[in-house]
């Protein structure tokens, strides 16, 4: 990868008329959610983190399945400027956020070319008669009042396919890109990180990232916190 400053990037991103931003828990933590696997992570000290968010633990130990997934909920966040720029950007550009993120922060800042591709912890629905619940509800009871049925989040469990119609948009959205960016994720989870290889050949990749990722085409890279070149964009 071709390293750039934190001015180049910016550059890149207010040139570029088309353009897909790949997010992941790296744009939250300014606002105060906890990524995955660092030492501050919500996976670091748990033991099998990946079973208690499987679809095999949500039916067979519902109990275990919700406790754990009670903690990935930060219903103070707010949105950071990462988040409010890339929504700013959908109002002059062709611009569009795909991202790995459940924490709904980029729908709260307003973004509408948006696809959740894990879904979204903020919507919950009923397991037995499908009814939609509130998520403050959920955080009360997993159990749905009117009919007894298990209340679940609507987010992609491991074991669970993906919606096939947010891998659509991706790919659709990814082609047409002049300048795809890669924002706060190390880009090792599949097939989120696939979507890369729909991207044409002339488009320009841009990775803002606190530590290098692999990618099998050029890109350039800036290792620098995201923020501060979302603040001059």
């Amino acid at each position: 990868m071709l390293v750039i400053d934190g001015q180049k990037a910016g550059n890149l991103i207010n040139e570029a008329q088309t353009i897909v931003f790949l997010t992941g828990a790296g744009v939250s933590t300014a606002s105060g959610v906890p990524d995955y696997r660092s030492l501050s992570g919500i996976y670091h000290g748990i033991e099998r983190p990946e079973y208690l968010l499987s679809q095999t633990c949500l039916v067979e130990e519902p109990e275990k399945f919700y406790s754990f997934v009670q903690t990935l909920y930060h219903l103070d966040a707010k949105p950071n400027t990462i988040h409010l720029k890339m929504a700013e950007l959908e109002k002059v550009k062709d611009s569009w956020v795909i991202s790995q993120n459940i924490d709904g922060l980029h729908s709260i800042a307003g973004g509408q070319n948006l696809v959740n591709f894990h879904g979204n912890l903020y919507d919950c629905y009923c397991r037995k008669c499908g009814q939609k619940i509130l998520a403050k509800t959920y955080l009360q009871s997993d159990h749905h009042e009117s009919c007894g049925g298990q209340i679940r989040p609507d987010i992609v469990l491991y074991e669970e396919g993906l919606d096939e119609q947010a891998i659509g948009t991706s790919i659709e959205v990814i082609a047409q890109a002049e300048l795809i960016v890669i924002v706060g994720t190390s880009f090792q989870v599949h097939p989120f990180c696939d979507l890369i290889h729909y991207a044409a050949d002339t488009a320009k990749i841009l990775v803002i990232n606190q530590t290098p990722i692999q990618l099998d085409r050029e890109a350039y890279f800036v290792q620098e916190d995201a923020l501060k070149i979302f603040e001059t964009i």
